[in-house]
């Protein structure tokens, strides 16, 4: 071939690609309501994977989303794996994965879609301004449970793949789905399932793709981390039973009174971690790092102001950013066993227990730091001499996750981002865990990457949580410009 025509033969594929993209996004904005529709459908079912009572309804919420893919001709499954035991020692059926598959073409990558469609808990006395199962649609944000964390960004990669069926296109790329319904409460089975396809449904997989996250402000990013979580109980026991302040106050050593002041040594007024060990594992902020964090669009005034305080531990954004990101921290979620209605009550409960996380992120090593937090508090309870025991206990050692972000996969996010939205993203961290990147990474070995299309105040987990209509049409706009790019990624630069 003349390498004078090369330039020219790029031109016209990029020029055929710019006149495919503008005919795909005139059919999503042409199908706007349609899709808003679908997710109006899928917010009204109740799929609160927290509640077993709503087990039915998470059930036939696996059975539409499998019905939809279904019906777009893809290969579905519903994927059984297994049981839920309950506190009480019964067990419940755990909802299957829906798994689908669309394309099979060797010569092209493989994108396996991640998403959930179970919910967090939401009733309307908690103080949502509407019906939290009947999507509302007031100044262009489309209010319900489930909206932004995660119903719409699975629907709107379901439709970014409707879009090229209905305009007759070959996709770019074959498109596998991997939709759950129990993520909200640990993803339970989910690990095993994927350890048992990993040489089957995830064989042919080349890259993977999570949208279960938000944007940091109003400009689109990509992240490429999440920091981990080691979680634990702190169990203190004295008396046989609860016990009378006016009878036996003064004469013993109060449970609650040894609980308090363990959990006051792990952390400075500062917030410096007091652990020894946690801090100097920390992997150092790089000059590179910095620089990043310098770039980020992120207004420290409204984050202030969003949190309703009157100053935070650092007025900074790198610093900020930094310690919301890639630095841990100790928090103390709460104390099972004490007093806590209205009113009042003399009672020296005979046992409580204080439930605290640290947030991992690299190089630290939840077995390292289950040994560092009950070898510490060991040694601080054994000081204060006291009669009552204690026992401490980690339930979850999630590890963080962290991408590449000169991998192709993100250069290829950076291209669809400045396709649909004419700027460049930020480069963002998830201060959260999102267990299953990892799961992902350490399992399949597959490059993975996080494309977020939820808002910065979506309020996810919380009240009145939405997902702007913008955010949702143009997002499934993203989606299908990025499947586009992902298939021009060289397979031998990978």
């Amino acid at each position: 071939m003349n390498l004078q025509t090369v330039p020219f033969i790029l031109l016209v594929i990029s020029c055929g690609q710019a006149s495919q993209y503008t005919e795909l996004a005139q059919y999503v904005d042409d199908h706007q309501e349609e899709h808003v529709e679908a997710l109006r459908e899928w917010v009204a079912i109740e799929s609160d994977s927290s509640n077993i009572l709503r087990r039915p309804d998470l059930h036939r919420m696996m059975e539409l989303v499998a019905e939809k893919l279904r019906l777009m001709g893809g290969t579905v499954q519903l994927v059984d794996i297994g049981e839920q035991e309950l506190p009480s020692g019964q067990t419940i059926a755990l909802p299957k994965v829906v798994t689908a598959q669309f394309g099979s073409d060797p010569s092209k990558h493989t994108v396996c879609v991640y998403g959930h469609v179970d919910v967090q808990p939401a009733k309307l006395e908690d103080g949502w301004a509407t019906n939290p199962y009947n999507l509302t649609d007031i100044n262009g944000n489309l209010y319900g449970r489930g909206t932004s964390d995660n119903k719409a960004p699975v629907l709107a990669w379901i439709h970014a793949v409707q879009a090229y069926q209905a305009l007759s296109m070959d996709l770019p790329v074959n498109v596998k789905f991997l939709i759950e319904g129990m993520e909200e409460t640990g993803s339970n089975g989910l690990d095993a399932m994927i350890l048992a396809q990993r040489d089957t449904f995830f064989s042919d997989v080349d890259y993977i793709v999570i949208s279960d996250c938000g944007w940091l402000s109003s400009r689109p990013a990509l992240t490429y981390g999440t920091r981990g979580n080691c979680y634990f109980f702190a169990e203190v026991e004295g008396p046989k039973q609860d016990l009378h302040s006016g009878v036996y106050g003064g004469t013993v050593i109060e449970p609650m009174t040894d609980l308090i002041g363990i959990l006051d040594t792990l952390i400075s007024p500062s917030g410096k971690i007091l652990i020894p060990g946690i801090r100097e594992a920390v992997a150092p902020l790089s000059d590179e790092e910095w620089r990043m964090y310098q770039d980020i669009e992120f207004d420290v005034d409204n984050y202030k102001n969003k949190t309703g305080i009157s100053h935070l531990m650092y007025n900074n954004k790198v610093d900020l950013l930094a310690h919301r990101w890639r630095y841990p921290t100790v928090s103390i979620h709460g104390i099972e066993g004490a007093f806590s209605d209205s009113g009042t009550k003399t009672v020296i409960p005979a046992k409580v227990t204080a439930k605290f996380s640290i947030r991992q992120v690299p190089d630290m090593d939840p077995a390292a730091v289950k040994k560092q937090v009950t070898d510490y508090l060991q040694s601080v309870f054994a000081k204060r001499k006291s009669p009552n025991t204690l026992k401490v206990t980690m339930v979850i050692g999630a590890k963080p996750w962290l991408a590449d972000t000169k991998h192709p996969l993100y250069e290829a996010g950076k291209a669809a981002i400045k396709r649909v939205f004419n700027v460049d993203p930020d480069l963002i961290r998830e201060g959260g865990t999102i267990p299953i990147a990892r799961t992902f990474q350490d399992v399949t070995g597959k490059s993975i990457i996080m494309m977020p299309i939820g808002g910065f105040d979506d309020g996810m987990h919380s009240q009145n949580e939405k997902m702007s209509r913008y955010n949702y049409i143009e997002g499934t706009k993203l989606f299908i410009a990025y499947l586009n790019e992902v298939a021009q990624i060289n397979k031998t630069s990978v």
